[in-house]
């Protein structure tokens, strides 16, 4: 009748999370994309290095969830313009590099997704101190 839960921790920060989601701007779910897919890769990265295969795979695999799914399909191609395109090309790039790094083991290919998605946050999360660019470009990211 009452559903268990094993792991408190767990149904915490899932509950924490689901109201983060609930409250946040359109911006912040962006910020919280990077995020989520920022931490795949560093968990990629861990599993790489102590050979763990099968959770190596999986991580990258949400990483490339959350970059196709999340942010490359929250892209407005139609009032984005040139900016909304390009990022496009680079969401695909993204996702082509971090297969690569899954089928090869290659490191590099990871550190270089991480540092462009890095890049990318950082941008977004300066774009929020100016609201009249953040109004404007709300969904054209």
């Amino acid at each position: 009748m009452f559903p268990t839960f094993s792991d408190p921790t767990a149904s915490y920060r899932k509950v924490g999370l689901e109201t983060q989601l609930e409250s946040a701007s359109p911006h912040k779910l962006v910020v919280m994309l990077f995020d989520g897919a920022l931490v795949a890769i560093a968990n990629a990265q861990r599993h790489m290095e102590n050979k763990e295969i099968a959770e190596k795979g999986m991580a990258i695999s949400k990483a490339i969830d959350i970059i196709a799914n999340g942010l490359q399909a929250s892209l407005d191609l139609q009032s984005g313009g040139a900016i909304a395109t390009q990022l496009e090309a680079l969401y695909e790039y993204m996702g082509r590099r971090l297969l690569h790094a899954n089928l090869r083991n290659d490191m590099a290919a990871l550190k270089e997704v991480s540092g462009l998605l890095q890049e990318l946050k950082s941008a977004w999360e300066k774009i929020a101190d100016d609201p009249a660019v953040l109004s404007s470009n709300s969904k054209g990211q």
